[in-house]
């Protein structure tokens, strides 16, 4: 860690210096301001994890206005794989910010939206024919990929997983599982969406990949019926659930009975697509083939703009008009788009996504073998978490989740936290943040620990 006399000056792009730096306690004077004017300004729903204002970011570091220089290990939720300031994004975004910033695509096509459908169609698993659309967010891509199952099979049941994030719309919040902060108060939620059990190893008891699915599958069988079910959708490595990686052969076996039952199979990859895991998408690694595949975060170095890519037949299914939006496919996001995916291939970004998860996951096992309030490491790639219990019951230990995410921020490390229980934190590394940077933070996560 740097620690200097006065605020450096805060520079853009691969210039921004690439080191943890504390000129003030955090928050520092300047941001404690800005976190003034929020309380005024902005609704208290709209809660904030680090109260600074960001001035720069890039590579691995968040630079606020105090000077401070912070070593990102959240990504803004897994958006900036490429780093906030991606030059082969932000070229394209300038170029076309000086071209034109909206004409509506279902109104004035334009290029690039169909340049990123064909992206998508060739990246996403399977190499069936396959059409996309263009959306804002996440929870409205998932929004869409139910109304058109829903479409295509005439039937209108929906199975979602226990400690499933899919959104915070009222149909995305009822796929959902976490009560609080995302749901209470705020339903009644849409009609027909349904649970089911998720492959959960470290809370399993030892339960097979394939044992969970069939433990689904009954459960499905029996409490809605596959002549009634339009849809299964999962997140194949769950986000906010906690980073929960279902044990081998669970999602196989999913996708196969859904083939076999006219059930379409969404896939969301909005946290674990382009790149994050090690792969383009979290599907490849079980070499699963989704009838419809959900994008946003990661897709367009941190514009808004989120995807549903499919089956042609599926995606073909639904009228002229009965899908788009005014901003969907922006084309500002969609230059950022072609950008970002340039990048994810010719910078070698998902490789360094690998070598990110082996450098976390080796050190968070070593972490583990001598503090067993680790109860367990797991992930793939630069999506990786560690899951913090009391030693002697296994029971989520929420409270020293809380107290180390607090040391981390004090002391100039950006972590996230999530998980059903809150007692899980989750490494989200930009893909070009250096391997000094992720040390020094791990660094300081193992003094944190030291002073839980």
């Amino acid at each position: 860690m740097t620690l200097v006399d006065s605020p450096a000056t805060a520079v853009g792009g691969p210039a921004l210096p690439q080191e943890r730096r504390l000129v003030t306690s955090i928050p520092g004077p300047r941001s404690q301001e800005l976190m003034a004017r929020k309380a005024q300004a902005v609704a208290k729903g709209v809660g904030t994890t680090l109260p600074v204002s960001v001035v720069a970011a890039g590579g691995g570091v968040i630079v606020d206005a105090d000077g401070n220089s912070i070593i990102d290990l959240g990504s803004g939720i897994a958006v900036t794989g490429v780093g906030n300031a991606n030059p082969r994004v932000v070229d394209a975004v300038t170029a076309q910010l000086n071209a034109f910033t909206h004409t509506c695509f279902t109104v004035a096509p334009y290029e690039s939206y169909v340049a990123v459908a064909e992206k998508l169609n060739e990246l996403t698993p399977g190499d069936h024919e396959k059409r996309s659309a263009l959306f804002n967010s996440g929870a409205e891509a998932v929004e869409n990929a139910v109304k058109i199952a829903r479409h295509h099979t005439k039937k209108q049941a929906v199975v979602a997983f226990d400690h499933a994030y899919h959104g915070r719309t009222n149909l995305t919040m009822g796929l959902t599982a976490k009560n609080i902060p995302y749901k209470h108060g705020f339903g009644p939620f849409a009609p027909e969406v349904y649970r089911a059990p998720l492959s959960y190893p470290f809370r399993d008891g030892g339960l097979s990949g394939a044992e969970a699915a069939a433990r689904a599958i009954l459960q499905i069988e029996k409490q809605i019926g596959a002549e009634n079910l339009a849809a299964i959708i999962i997140e194949p490595i769950q986000g906010e659930g906690g980073f929960i990686v279902p044990a081998q052969g669970f999602l196989p076996a999913l996708v196969k009975w859904a083939n076999e039952n006219d059930v379409v199979f969404i896939a969301d990859e909005v946290q674990t697509g382009f790149g994050r895991t090690g792969a383009w998408f979290a599907s490849d690694h079980e070499g699963i083939v989704p009838d419809l595949v959900v994008t946003a975060k990661g897709i367009a170095g941190g514009l808004p703009l989120s995807a549903v890519t499919g089956r042609a037949d599926l995606m073909d299914s639904a009228m002229a008009g009965g899908l788009g939006g005014t901003y969907g496919g922006n084309p500002l996001a969609c230059a950022a788009a072609l950008a970002a995916i340039e990048s994810y291939e010719e910078d070698g970004l998902i490789e360094r996504a690998l070598e990110i998860g082996s450098l976390l996951i080796g050190r968070l096992n070593a972490l583990r073998t001598v503090d067993a309030r680790i109860g367990d490491v797991r992930g793939r790639g630069a999506m990786v978490a560690i899951e913090l219990v009391d030693p002697e019951t296994g029971a989520p230990d929420a409270a020293l989740t809380g107290r180390l995410a607090a040391f981390a921020a004090a002391n100039g490390v950006l972590v996230l936290t999530c998980g059903t229980y809150g007692n899980v934190i989750r490494f989200l590394p930009p893909l070009t943040i250096s391997d000094e940077l992720l040390i020094e933070a791990l660094d300081v996560l193992a003094e944190g620990l030291k002073q839980a």
